[in-house]
């Protein structure tokens, strides 16, 4: 295959197709477009992919769609298979680009990007999730399955910080989404591939640029957990993602990147510096939109202790236990309360839930018994600090 591009001689045709269905995505509110070789194009609409018109784009239509939109970087593309990049469609609208090859040829995912950065109250976010930005040091890990909101409450958070504080942000990502002018803050953009070869390359050197906050776009491998840790106990506040899909995942996820002589180091780090876990769930709503499911760890000396002691089993019970003093919550909780507001069905609770028999029941009265006795039941540790949860004397 010729890896170079003469874009004298490119009709850009291609180009312009793609272009029609993204600003029909854009004018009926999707969130990503499909782009497939010998297939039609597609769009997510409220979750669900729908056809978007019917003419098939070819393999070599598809190539030549590859070369329209790298222009330049097709070598580049067709060394690694697969690239990241952000289009910029107009002056309103940006999206995160993959493209990538599979069997019948080039395909390509265009995910939106808000130009405006939403703020806590348009996202619907409990006030415990805007805390977080309030934190002088330590790791804030946002998580979730692809498309499910994680830099968008990312976005939320720096923006509250370059609102309410002086400080140096340096942002890794892997590309850009959201771009941050300077407010009150000093911020710098880095993205992975144009501005750092790396991740690890890039939190490495941060170390170095006097940063008093750090998002590290995901924390993909080994070494840059370490580094992230690392930076979290020198006293820096750090934020990432990970894919995964609760809190209790999240740190067997981190823990197990490890080998096992290293992995009781790794959770006296990560019990030390760990401030919060946001988990998120998209789930459709009664009135045809999405919102946010949010499970959210906190920070308290039960769930440090459960940490260290290898108890990650019993996290979601802590959880649960700290919903009224500290805020925390399930993802049940958060999706009972969703459903008990009117803003998601019972079908759409039943089915995003964790435990749906769990649910079902709280939702017929039959589960409402005493979060101590539930907290005993289980076998969590209460500790002195934690007595003033359930009113022990």
């Amino acid at each position: 295959m010729n890896r170079e591009v003469d874009v004298s001689k490119l009709t850009f045709e291609q180009l312009k197709k793609v272009r029609m269905h993204l600003k029909k995505m854009i004018e009926v509110g999707g969130s990503d477009l499909h782009v497939k070789a010998n297939a039609v194009m597609r769009a997510r609409v409220n979750g669900k992919i729908i056809p978007f018109g019917g003419e098939i784009l070819t393999t070599e239509d598809a190539l030549t769609f590859a070369k329209e939109l790298l222009k330049g970087r097709f070598g580049e593309f067709v060394e690694k298979r697969e690239l990241d990049l952000v289009y910029p469609y107009d002056e309103s609208n940006r999206f995160r680009v993959n493209i990538f090859f599979q069997m019948d040829g080039v395909s390509a995912v265009f995910r939106v990007i808000p130009v405006k950065i939403p703020s806590f109250e348009e996202l619907a976010l409990p006030n415990i999730v805007k805390s977080f930005a309030q934190k002088e040091r330590g790791l804030v890990l946002v998580t979730g399955v692809t498309g499910s909101g994680k830099s968008t409450t990312l976005a939320a958070l720096i923006n509250e910080i370059n609102l309410t504080k002086q400080k140096h942000i340096i942002t890794i990502e892997d590309p850009i989404e959201f771009v941050h002018k300077d407010k009150k803050c000093i911020i710098n953009q880095r993205s992975v591939g144009q501005d750092t070869h790396s991740f690890t390359t890039a939190l490495r050197a941060a170390l170095r640029e006097d940063p008093d906050i750090i998002l590290v776009g995901e924390m993909r491998d080994k070494e840059t957990i370490n580094l992230a840790l690392h930076a979290a106990d020198t006293g820096h506040l750090v934020f990432s993602t990970l894919h995964t899909v609760d809190a209790k995942e999240t740190i067997n996820r981190i823990i197990a990147q490890f080998p096992t002589d290293e992995q009781n180091r790794v959770r006296i780090s990560l019990a030390g510096v760990l401030q919060g876990v946001i988990s998120q769930r998209l789930i459709p709503t009664i009135d045809g939109g999405r919102r946010a499911a949010l499970e959210i760890l906190v920070r308290t000396p039960t769930i440090e202790k459960l940490i260290l002691e290898n108890r990650d089993y019993e996290i979601r019970d802590a959880i649960e236990a700290g919903k009224e003093h500290y805020k925390s919550q399930s993802f049940d909780q958060g999706i009972l309360d969703l459903y008990n507001n009117g803003i998601i069905s019972k079908e759409q609770a039943l089915e995003y839930a964790t435990s749906a028999s769990d649910i079902e029941l709280k939702m017929n009265g039959l589960m409402s018994g005493n979060i101590a006795g539930m907290a005993v039941e289980e076998n969590i540790d209460i500790t002195m600090e934690d007595e003033d949860i359930f009113d022990l004397k």
